[in-house]
């Protein structure tokens, strides 16, 4: 098991954002994160990722409870193991495209930034900086950081948000790639309805529901 999440709840100044949750997700089967804003999927997986901390509740990580760590172990673990695909794309711009991916890697092990960067379509563009790329091309910028560690889990957070319906193909499409190669695990969070077919496994977050779907069996929880 690679996640199991266990009763878990997350307040923030006295508001309930999360409450018993609890769910599991196996290697290499992808998570859809369905929800509308406020619904608390970016904090569900910011949870995930051991970025927050919940109020109560655990997550064990490859049978680890990885949120008993320090920080400093923590940190350690998430350079390892995630990589993350951000809603805000977070480039730096007077960086070019291959050391703004090199941002991305943390071990020796990390693929070759040029197969990586002919991966997403712009080879010949190694030199040129984040601030002169095309929307599209930067989004295929922060998706390669995501992947340049060779991850255990990528973390995707609304990666289709404003797109089309062509963009959002092209998007997903680069995505399950890039998970594929790296063999990874691939943990969505998202409002989209468009990308809800993609996935096996869907958990649905809504004001008053939690659902956990797999393609066998559908569990609810009232909150």
């Amino acid at each position: 098991m690679l996640f199991k999440v266990n009763d878990l709840e997350y307040k923030l100044e006295n508001q309930k954002i999360l409450s018993n949750k609890s769910f599991s997700v196996e290697t290499s089967k992808h998570l859809l994160i369905l929800g509308p804003s406020g619904s608390g999927k970016t904090t569900l997986i910011n949870l995930m990722a051991g970025l927050l901390k919940p109020t109560s509740g655990n997550i064990l990580f490859d049978n680890n409870d990885y949120l008993s760590l320090s920080d400093e172990e923590m940190d350690i673990v998430r350079a390892k193991n995630f990589g993350f695909i951000f809603q805000k794309l977070h480039l730096i711009g007077h960086l070019n495209v291959e050391q703004n991916i090199i941002l991305g890697q943390h071990n020796s092990t990390s693929p070759k930034i040029d197969e990586l960067i002919k991966d997403i379509g712009l080879s010949g563009k190694n030199k040129q900086l984040a601030r002169e790329l095309s929307f599209g091309e930067a989004q295929r910028v922060a998706i390669a950081r995501g992947v340049a560690n060779n991850p255990k889990v990528i973390f995707a957070d609304e990666p289709t948000s404003g797109l089309d319906d062509i963009n959002t193909k092209k998007v997903m499409k680069l995505i399950f790639s890039q998970t594929k190669k790296n063999n990874s695990t691939l943990i969505v969070c998202s409002h989209d309805q468009r990308i809800k077919s993609l996935f096996f496994n869907l958990l649905e977050l809504t004001n008053e529901l939690f659902k956990f779907y797999l393609p066998f069996f559908k569990i609810s929880f009232v909150k």
